[in-house]
């Protein structure tokens, strides 16, 4: 997996850059990585407790959901 660093965000810095995402909406979705899908398409990452959107995976999966019409 190659990931380029600027597409790396952190989540204020993405809620800032995309408003229409919340703080408590992009916690939600991160709290249920497991289950939405979100995990598995690789655009969460992890440095200890810091949490990092890659921006491009983040938007396949949110195309992926529109496509399959969410997650099971």
């Amino acid at each position: 997996m190659v990931i380029i660093m600027q597409h790396l965000k952190s989540i204020n810095l993405f809620i800032e850059d995309n408003p229409s995402f919340t703080h408590g909406g992009m916690r939600s979705l991160i709290f249920n990585e497991e289950t939405n899908g979100l995990k598995s398409s690789g655009s969460i990452l992890r440095i200890g407790r810091k949490i990092l959107i890659d921006e491009p995976r983040f938007y396949e999966w949110i195309q992926q959901q529109n496509k399959t019409g969410g997650s099971k």
